[in-house]
């Protein structure tokens, strides 16, 4: 069970089930064993026609961010709130302006993904994914195409998101680097959970 607002590691190597887990949660697999509550969505209860409206309150932010090449980031964003429901036009520039100032990349809404750096255009995924408000935010190896340091500074600023937002930040990945800075680590191996464990004094990243 993972509480409102922490900071989740849930780290197992590859192929241990991590992404299976992932596609889980947002309902891309069916849960056929077991239980699962997801913001407020019981998996093993769920029906197609309520998949939407689960993913509409899950972020996800992938490793190669798949923006949308063709268009700049401002309409990256546009695009996904679009698709899940915003309909007024000055709410939604409204809440873009918000979400790139998070990520700090307000001077950039014009740039097409082409002329961002990695960490750059990871920030834009970030961005997308909190665009719509989410309850939760899934990252599934955000920082596994970026170096060292600018993946450092992708897991501060979803800390820092979820520190700020008390949004609930989950992320997977099998690097085990700075799972100090993590409310709770879970430990993935085989498709089981085999380590469930609270870090009482979690470190912010600097």
């Amino acid at each position: 069970c993972v509480a409102p607002g922490e900071f989740v590691y849930l780290l197992g190597r590859v192929g241990s089930g991590k992404s299976t887990l992932l596609k889980t949660l947002y309902a891309e697999v069916q849960l056929l064993t077991g239980e699962g509550r997801v913001a407020g969505f019981d998996l093993r209860r769920l029906k197609r026609r309520d998949i939407p409206y689960l993913r509409r309150r899950i972020g996800i932010v992938f490793q190669d961010y798949q923006l949308l090449t063709d268009r700049n980031v401002f309409m990256n964003l546009y695009y996904v709130m679009k698709a899940t429901g915003w309909k007024r036009e000055t709410e939604i520039r409204q809440r873009i302006g918000e979400v790139l100032q998070v990520v700090r990349l307000e001077s950039k809404s014009y740039k097409m993904p082409f002329e961002l750096s990695g960490g750059e255009q990871q920030r834009v995924s970030i961005a997308r994914a909190l665009a719509k408000n989410p309850k939760l935010l899934l990252c599934d190896e955000p920082t596994g195409a970026l170096d060292y340091k600018t993946g450092k500074q992708v897991l501060a600023l979803l800390q820092d998101t979820c520190r700020r937002t008390g949004r609930t930040v989950i992320v997977i990945t099998h690097n085990t680097a700075l799972t100090a800075m993590a409310d709770r680590i879970i430990q993935v191996r085989s498709g089981k959970i085999v380590s469930n464990q609270v870090n009482e004094h979690p470190v912010p990243v600097q």
